[in-house]
């Protein structure tokens, strides 16, 4: 069995929509990013990619090739998937936690648990979706993503 862990953080920017989880949430303001953003999916991303000692989400898509500009998160998630297939592992299950003022992430829980788990082909009470507010950290303009992911041998 491996294990792996991944954070992301994105600032909100005005006049792009929030996508968290693959899921476009209601809100006043995305998250920028040179892909569209979702913290959720790159944080997943690179959890599993150092589950099996893979390169990082920006080694791969790096933020300086164009042709990520406004990407949909889910190709890196796909690509770290068949990466671990690759790698002879698939994955059991993920546990994450959102930082974030804004907007509240429980109405919208379901949703993006059941989102998350149809992208990395595993039940949805195998997807873990929690979120906390920053309580004063100074990070209210942003979204912060941690993953930890739980892989075994195929």
């Amino acid at each position: 069995m491996r294990i792996g862990y991944g954070w992301d953080s994105h600032e909100f920017t005005p006049g792009i929509p929030l996508k968290i989880g693959g899921v476009t949430l209601p809100h006043d303001k995305g998250l920028g990013g040179h892909s569209d953003g979702d913290v959720l999916l790159h944080a997943i991303t690179d959890a599993l990619l150092g589950a099996i000692a893979g390169p990082d989400i920006g080694s791969l898509f790096p933020p300086s090739d164009p042709q990520w500009k406004n990407a949909d998160s889910a190709v890196f998630l796909r690509e770290a998937l068949q990466r671990v297939k690759t790698a002879g592992y698939e994955l059991v299950n993920l546990d994450s936690t959102l930082i974030l003022s804004t907007p509240k992430i429980g109405p919208h829980a379901d949703a993006i648990r059941k989102h998350v788990a149809k992208l990395c082909g595993i039940p949805a009470d195998c997807v873990g979706i929690k979120a906390k507010t920053p309580e004063g950290m100074g990070t209210d303009n942003a979204v912060i993503a941690h993953v930890a992911v739980l892989l075994k041998r195929s």
